[in-house]
């Protein structure tokens, strides 16, 4: 089985400001371990796959930094998207690339910035799952037991009768919906059931399977993909960035894994977290006994489930306070409730409407 991995290195990281910035976003920062993320999430491949088995898509500009992190990576493997059009696109260019070097060759389809505890099991789903793209024309993915009921993810519906068993062992299930996010009293419903997993944005499928199911359950981006095909094939940059244009700059999911029919999902049972705001790396930081996770000199008195990043050797000091995301870097000084974390996107985009480009 020829599996190779892409690596979808694209993303702006915009909720870890003023740490991520433009060109220094989320997957290249050391935010849950000494390695930056991206160092992470190609590291926890090996020994399952080889340098040149895998594969990062991104726009010249983070491109160039990944060669930087990426030194044993082969140059052709540093795919380069024309532009940031979310992930339908992305992953319409690089399963072109490998469709033409090799069309039974398996993708799994990683992002760059998802953390990930069990690195030897995660390994073993995988190798599962490849097994399970390459036995027939279906596309598979992964669902995370939920571990609380999250608005902020997508969730999968599947049925647990009659699992497809592969990898010496692990159960793959038909996916019956995908799910948008929901509110809390619907999220609490889906973990209610027992049958509603997280969507975890990572994906397995046969170049050659991806190309039948675009043609089969996405017939209006079938066109493009062929002409991508022929844009790759001739190594034709001003082709592909065509393409690009004409594309809808949507998501892999609602362009093609929600209207494909016969999806498998394996369980994601391998300490997954997409990292996805600061409140999140409480899990990943060591807390003092009142709950407060620091890096940098801190100080806390009275104060509770705080979480502080000094980048610059000030000292943080926290008192009487419980609650709060304490971030300061040399130009910028981020205070936030946890709860108010996803928010940080949104100050990111005032921001940039104000034109403060110094700060991006």
């Amino acid at each position: 089985m020829d599996l190779r991995a892409v690596i979808m290195a694209g993303g702006t990281g915009t909720r870890f400001w003023p740490l991520s910035r433009r060109k220094r976003p989320k997957q290249f920062l050391p935010i849950t371990s000494h390695k930056t993320m991206i160092e992470e999430t190609v590291g926890r491949l090996y020994p399952l796959l080889k340098p040149g088995e895998i594969y990062t898509i991104a726009d010249q500009e983070l491109t160039e930094i990944l060669r930087g992190y990426l030194p044993d990576a082969p140059a052709g493997n540093l795919l380069i998207e024309p532009e940031a059009r979310n992930t339908a696109p992305c992953l319409m260019l690089a399963s072109a690339v490998l469709y033409l070097e090799n069309p039974e060759a398996v993708l799994a389809v990683l992002p760059a910035d998802h953390a990930i505890r069990d690195a030897d099991k995660f390994r073993e789903r995988l190798r599962a799952g490849a097994e399970a793209a390459a036995a027939d024309d279906r596309l598979i993915t992964f669902g995370i037991p939920p571990a609380f009921p999250a608005t902020g993810y997508g969730y999968i519906r599947f049925s647990r009768t009659s699992p497809q068993v592969f990898g010496g062992g692990a159960s793959f299930y038909a996916v019956q919906e995908f799910k948008e996010k929901p509110d809390s009293a619907a999220a609490q419903e889906f973990c209610d059931a027992g049958n509603y997993f997280w969507n975890s944005g990572m994906f397995l499928w046969q170049a050659q399977v991806f190309a039948r199911q675009i043609e089969r359950y996405a017939p209006d981006l079938h066109a493009h993909w062929e002409a991508m095909l022929e844009a790759v094939r001739r190594d034709d940059r001003a082709g592909i960035a065509a393409v690009y244009q004409r594309l809808p700059a949507t998501s892999i999911d609602y362009a093609l894994m929600e209207k494909s029919q016969g999806v498998l999902m394996g369980e994601g049972d391998f300490g997954w977290s997409d990292v996805g705001a600061w409140s999140a790396l409480s899990e990943f930081w060591p807390r003092d006994r009142d709950g407060n996770a620091v890096r940098g000199e801190s100080l806390a008195i009275g104060s509770r489930n705080c979480l502080a990043y000094s980048s610059s050797g000030k000292l943080t000091a926290l008192i009487g306070v419980q609650d709060l995301i304490v971030v300061e870097t040399e130009d910028a000084l981020l205070i936030c409730r946890k709860d108010q974390d996803q928010k940080v996107k949104d100050l990111v985009a005032e921001l940039r409407k104000a034109g403060k480009d110094e700060l991006l």
